[in-house]
């Protein structure tokens, strides 16, 4: 068997002088390529002494640390799935994930363990370790006596390396399949086509649970071995201390709305500066514009998904559209109506891909699997999607009614399934509304069953803050005496979404 292993690919382009910088930053050591080499091989030894083997899952639910990162690559050594959890899910959240991927280890937060612990035990979890911000924290403490050595395990280009959950539709997370090949063909297409080079710096301020901290930004600086300023947050203040070390950033747009209100943020701040992306959720113009007239460089808006990685991208050579995400990558693509046919050029329509570096399925759902998918193989992304006659595609909507928060894919059915479990609740809906930081904020309307003499929205906040992620806790709530239906008793989320609006 050809390896096939992405951190394979990985080591193959680090650099011949591995005391070369990898990563470092204002409150991070530095760390060489060679200590990413010894510090995930001693750390994929310790998960094999655990007893997990090629094709496990290791859960992490950690603070942003080099660590976390070298856990990462430990996992693709050791053959192991990769699962990252996003920091702000809760207890019912991580009942549901650790049920549903089974995962033989876990790797928490020190603050969290007994917590964890205990819904590990409930899943037949065989370890939990503890990884702190600092770096610190039994999996470091255990791997640092372990040997250096470590002979990464071969694997296929269709074997799984990561599985990352997204918002289901009907309430229930799905998790997306990813294999190494899908990862290598995405990294290799992106690194090539922004041109990064091993003189790059790229300056990461994401969070690294999700596909464009963790993939789409490292993935690039490793393939180019290039050194990675690791910020533990995005802080507007620290960053623009940061730029002028940089030549990369990767944001979302609420990164650039907050960029733009510091004074400090300077054309000059940006003079080393060759590429700025944006992605997670839609670019406003008129914040590419500001940023244009601000800066004089133009943002690279791109588009993708968990699924799929990046899918389309603005050229790095050539214009860069306000409103568009440019051109299709290594994939596939084309715009059909509801019914699977292909619409007229220029038409709206919903995107559907092939190609590597879309996804395997979903984990234990062959049933979903098969209808997200066209027997041609094509995958249904479910965006709303129109090719222009200048050859750019543009994202007009969204299927599915799923609101992007500060990049982050909200569904309403899962908040709304909460909600609707709530002593004097009777029904919801839940819908997006424009925000001019978060792109949309998280608005639910509520009719009460009179059970409770004073529900007030403060009290289904706190209901809901207590159950979910704080990105999908709603901003706002509405009592009202019914929802608007139409003549099948649809609930007509358009009408709720204008009423939200005109309530600012």
């Amino acid at each position: 068997m050809t390896d096939k292993n992405l951190y394979s690919l990985f080591d193959s382009r680090f650099p011949a002088n591995l005391n070369e910088i990898a990563f470092e930053g204002p409150d991070v050591p530095s760390y060489t390529f060679g200590d990413l080499i010894n510090k995930s091989a001693q750390m994929a030894n310790l998960l094999v002494s655990l007893g997990v083997v090629p094709g496990d899952r290791v859960a992490v639910q950690t603070g942003k640390s080099v660590e976390a990162i070298i856990l990462y690559l430990a996992c693709l050594r050791a053959g192991l799935v990769y699962l990252p959890l996003n920091t702000a899910y809760k207890t019912a959240e991580i009942e549901y994930f650790l049920g549903d991927a089974t995962p033989t280890v876990v790797v928490c937060d020190p603050a969290s363990f007994e917590e964890i612990r205990t819904i590990a035990n409930n899943c037949s979890v065989q370890e939990v370790l503890t990884l702190d911000t600092m770096g610190t924290g039994s999996l470091t403490e255990r791997a640092a006596e372990l040997s250096v050595d470590f002979s990464t395990v071969e694997r296929a280009g269709d074997d799984l390396a990561a599985i990352l959950y997204t918002s289901g539709t009907t309430g229930r997370s799905k998790g997306a399949m990813l294999t190494h090949d899908n990862l290598a063909s995405n990294a290799k297409t992106l690194n090539s086509y922004w041109q990064f080079q091993t003189d790059d710096v790229l300056l990461h301020a994401l969070p690294i649970f999700h596909v464009h901290g963790l993939f789409v930004a490292l993935h690039c600086a490793f393939l180019s071995a290039a050194k990675v300023i690791f910020l533990k947050k995005f802080d507007p203040a620290i960053v623009i201390d940061n730029l002028p070390k940089a030549t990369v950033f990767m944001g979302v747009p609420t990164f650039y709305v907050r960029l733009l209100t510091e004074a400090g943020f300077t054309k000059e701040v940006c003079r080393n500066m060759r590429l700025f992306t944006a992605g997670s959720a839609p670019l406003l113009a008129e914040t590419f514009n500001a940023f244009k007239e601000r800066t004089g460089h133009v943002i690279l808006e791109r588009y993708g998904m968990t699924e799929a990685g990046m899918i389309t991208s603005n050229p790095y050579d050539g214009e860069r559209k306000a409103g568009t995400v440019g051109f299709p990558l290594d994939n596939e693509v084309r715009i059909v109506d509801d019914a699977g046919n292909v619409v007229k050029e220029g038409d709206i329509g919903i995107l559907e891909i092939r190609g590597p570096n879309v996804f395997k399925g979903y984990w234990q759902m062959p049933e979903k699997t098969a209808a997200e998918f066209r027997a041609d193989g094509f995958f249904i992304t479910g965006d709303m999607t129109r090719k222009g006659e200048d050859g750019y595609y543009r994202i007009v909507g969204r299927s599915k009614d799923l609101i992007i928060s500060g990049g982050y894919n909200v569904y309403p059915k899962e908040i709304e399934s909460f909600i609707d479990e709530m002593p004097g609740v009777d029904e919801s809906a839940v819908v997006g509304r424009p925000h001019p930081d978060f792109g949309e904020a998280v608005v639910a309307f509520i009719v009460p069953d009179g059970s409770v003499a004073s529900l007030s929205d403060q009290d289904v906040i706190a209901y809901v803050k207590e159950k979910l992620a704080n990105f999908k806790v709603p901003k706002e709530v509405y009592i009202v005496d019914d929802l608007p239906r139409n003549t099948m008793g649809k609930v007509q989320k358009n009408q709720l979404r204008d009423r939200a609006k005109t309530a600012v």
